[in-house]
């Protein structure tokens, strides 16, 4: 994509690199080409790796960089555009992981809000300049969920596009009618990305895409859905309500029992089938039992045949 900038190349599906945990507890690498192969395959337009979903808070240093050099290895092989997710819960470490990620020369760089105490505006400003100067010349891309301790205003989002030029994207949980006309400057700016299981809604609204979750549990049917959004509006939206009921009966009850929602995800992919990965974590989180994998399969097979 020469002559386009970074944020605009941010657009569409993009679909994590999940872990397969093995019994020793560590990642088996191999996975993640066949994962990456078969992500190309169903045509996404982008992957990335250590987000929340590679479970970057459980690596140790020398596994993130096993983690992102496979992944980066494996998208220039059958030519799909990365990023790599820097975060850190301390904002020393996201600078170490930026250096590493930098060298990979994705198309962009991932990172959170430093996260165990809240943060002051000029404290945000403050880091992402400093994460822009570590990752030179590779755009970043500000992941900013609802979990986090300081959670962005638009006024303040928007202020940061224009305080920090590397900041190409933004992931977030999206919101509603009032929200995304409180971020109109935002949108006009950068990519801004919301939940997978919103995408319909949400681009209509202007969204650009989603880091999404619908791919983990089919990435070519995400893909196909996405494409109705252009092509039959409509349809897409019925699709996302047929979504939102799977996501009542499937996934909220998994959420309120405390599963988080990577080891939902992960859960989600295995009842898709469209992976090899098991539904195992890392130390010390905990998998979904089989039996609720069963039960996200037949949620699914009711609700969103296209999916499985």
């Amino acid at each position: 994509m020469a002559g386009l900038t970074a944020s605009e190349q941010i657009h569409g599906v993009w679909a994590t690199v999940m872990l397969d945990v093995g019994a020793d507890g560590a990642p088996c690498l191999a996975s993640i080409d066949a994962q990456v192969e078969a992500l190309a395959a169903a045509g996404v337009d982008g992957i990335y790796c250590n987000g929340t979903t590679t479970e970057f808070h459980c690596q140790t240093e020398d596994q993130f960089v096993s983690v992102a050099s496979a992944t980066a290895v494996s998208a220039r092989r059958v030519g799909l555009p990365f990023q790599i997710g820097a975060s850190h819960p301390m904002p020393q470490g996201t600078l170490l992981r930026l250096a590493t990620a930098r060298a990979l020369a994705p198309l962009a760089i991932q990172v959170t809000l430093p996260d165990w105490t809240p943060m002051r505006e000029e404290e945000v400003l403050r880091f992402l300049k400093g994460c822009a100067s570590a990752a030179e010349d590779v755009a970043l891309v500000l992941y900013n969920p609802p979990h986090a301790k300081t959670v962005l205003s638009p006024g303040t989002l928007a202020m940061l596009t224009q305080e920090v030029p590397q900041l190409a994207g933004l992931k977030c949980a999206g919101g509603d009618e009032n929200w995304y006309h409180a971020m109109a400057p935002v949108l006009e700016r950068i990519s801004v990305f919301i939940p997978g299981h919103f995408y319909a809604s949400g681009t209509q609204m202007g969204a650009h895409g989603s880091y999404s979750n619908m791919a983990c549990l089919n990435p070519a049917a995400a893909v196909a859905w996405a494409h109705q959004c252009s092509n039959d509006p409509e349809g897409a939206m019925d699709l996302e309500k047929r979504i939102a009921a799977f996501m009542g009966e499937a996934i909220r009850p998994l959420l309120a029992r405390g599963y988080f929602g990577n080891a939902v995800d992960k859960a989600m992919a295995v009842a898709g089938g469209w992976t090899r990965i098991s539904a195992s974590m890392m130390w010390p989180f905990d998998r979904l039992p089989a039996a609720d994998v069963a039960r996200i399969r037949s949620a699914a097979t009711r609700h969103l045949p296209e999916f499985v």
